[in-house]
């Protein structure tokens, strides 16, 4: 039992962040909230045969899919159930990563649970056949791995959208767009289309989201935060500029966020 990851061997590291491997007993608390990343996930569920997502809003409805499903990427944070994620595996994809496995445009994936099955049918199946009778974790990692090679082709970026993300993931500032834009050469509408298509929202938008990890993964390391400080250092108007992003990203203000923090930065006990 545990948590195990683990990074792909070249060239499948161009595509995917990280392989992970859960499988630990049940939480204390029923719900989590999972804030945003930039990328898709494929998560396979080990111990149920559905996955569930509830709304993030007094009725709590839920959306249930099958137990192996391509996701995301999010534009704000999903409340998952903790009962089923006792054994579980997935895929962190990096930015645009997801559709080189699914061949979809990523504006088809944002928000939303596809079942794997649908796209991939028999060999979906068989893969998660394959990991409920694998019992070590690193043995599973490596079926996954290798299931992933034999599927997943090497399409390159646009060029454009390549340049766009090297310069985004150094300095996340929305009114860099502009200029951004104009050096690469495109219309603002084509360059628009083209990244959705690519990474699945605006550059706008995940510029914003990029930026709103950097202040979560700051304030997640430390006990108190001066947040009219944080706000200024990362390019905020001011200190509710700051606040309203983190409801929109994250459901929440920062100062409930520094009260739900657990162990790991992105999932946050709710009851």
């Amino acid at each position: 039992m545990g948590y195990h990851t683990t990074l792909p061997a070249p060239p499948l590291n161009a595509l995917v962040e990280r392989l992970w491997d859960w499988d630990m007993p049940p939480a204390a608390h029923h719900l989590e909230r999972v804030l945003p990343t930039p990328g898709a996930a494929l998560i396979i569920n080990l111990h149920e045969d559905e996955t569930r997502v509830y709304r993030d809003d007094a009725t709590r409805i839920c959306t249930r899919s099958p137990a192996a499903v391509i996701g995301g990427p999010c534009l704000r944070s999903q409340i998952i159930d903790t009962a089923e994620q006792v054994r579980v595996m997935g895929v962190v994809f990096r930015p645009g990563g997801a559709h080189a496995l699914t061949g979809e445009d990523h504006g088809v994936l944002i928000e939303r649970d596809i079942g794997l099955e649908d796209m991939f049918g028999g060999s979906a199946r068989q893969l998660r056949e394959h990991l409920l009778h694998t019992a070590d974790p690193v043995q599973r990692l490596s079926v996954l791995e290798r299931w992933l090679r034999e599927r997943i082709y090497q399409p390159q970026l646009d060029p454009a959208i390549g340049h766009a993300l090297s310069v985004l993931h150094r300095e996340p500032r929305v009114a860099r767009i502009g200029a951004l834009v104009r050096d690469i050469g495109l219309s603002e509408y084509r360059f628009g289309r083209l990244f959705r298509r690519q990474i699945g929202m605006g550059p706008k938008r995940y510029a914003r989201l990029l930026r709103f990890r950097m202040v979560v993964e700051e304030a997640h390391r430390v006990d108190s935060v001066d947040w009219s400080r944080v706000a200024a250092d990362n390019g905020y108007s001011d200190q509710a500029h700051l606040a309203h992003e983190f409801r929109e990203f994250a459901g929440m203000t920062p100062m409930a966020f520094m009260a739900a923090r657990g162990p790991f930065v992105n999932h946050l006990p709710l009851d």
